[in-house]
C-alpha cells in the first residue's frame, strides 16, 4: 500500500546544475517519512555519492543502473552505442515493471531526457511510463530538453537555469558536490 494518496509527475530540467540533486533531496526526505523510493539512473555508470547513501538508507532507497558502457556517448563506436541502447532499454523495461507492480511510492527516472535526446529511448516510450503511473505513485523525471508532449503531461516542472557556473572558470566536477 502506498504512502501517497495522490501521486504527481514532476520534471527537473534546464541547463543549470541541480536536477539530480533536487531529485535526490526529495528522495531522502521521502525515505525519512517512511516512503519507498526507487531511482533508475540512465546514462550514468560512474561512482557517485548517491550510490553510497543508498547503502546507508537501506531497503527503502534503491538505485538501479543498467549501463556497463563507459564514456561519453560522442566517444563511443557503433557497437558500443548499440550495446548502450540495449542497456538503456533494459532500464526502461525495469521501469515498466516497477510501475505495473506498484513497487515503490516514488520512482525517479534520472537523466531520462538525455536518454531520449541520445535516441536510446523514444518520446512514446516515456509517455507510456507517464500514462501507466499508478494514481498513488510519484514519478520524477530529470534531464535537459523536455519534449513538449512530455511537458504537457507533467504536473510540475522546475527549471534549473544557469546564471553563473565555476566550471567556466576551470573548476572540474567535484566529488560530493557534482557527483
Amino acid at each position: 500500500m502506498s504512502n501517497l494518496k495522490e501521486g504527481y509527475i514532476q520534471i527537473y530540467t534546464g541547463n543549470g546544475k541541480g536536477k539530480t540533486t533536487a531529485a535526490m533531496g526529495l528522495a531522502i526526505r521521502a525515505v525519512g517519512d517512511g516512503m519507498k523510493v526507487y531511482v533508475i539512473q540512465f546514462l550514468k555508470s560512474g561512482k557517485t555519492g548517491e550510490l553510497k547513501i543508498s547503502e546507508i538508507l537501506g531497503e527503502n532507497f534503491k538505485i538501479f543502473r543498467f549501463e556497463t558502457t563507459k564514456g561519453f556517448t560522442w566517444n563511443l563506436n557503433e557497437e558500443q552505442l548499440s550495446k548502450l541502447k540495449e542497456e538503456v532499454n533494459e532500464g526502461y523495461n525495469f521501469a515498466l515493471k516497477i510501475l505495473e507492480n506498484k513497487e515503490c511510492d516514488i520512482l525517479i527516472l534520472d537523466e531520462v531526457m538525455a536518454a531520449m535526446k541520445g535516441e536510446f529511448l523514444t518520446e512514446e516510450q516515456v509517455l507510456k511510463l507517464m500514462n501507466i503511473k499508478p494514481k498513488d505513485m510519484e514519478l520524477i523525471l530529470t534531464g535537459r530538453n523536455v519534449p513538449e508532449k512530455i511537458a504537457d503531461k507533467a504536473d510540475l516542472i522546475t527549471e534549473m537555469k544557469e546564471i553563473k557556473h565555476y566550471y567556466k572558470a576551470g573548476v572540474n566536477a567535484r566529488k560530493g558536490i557534482e557527483f
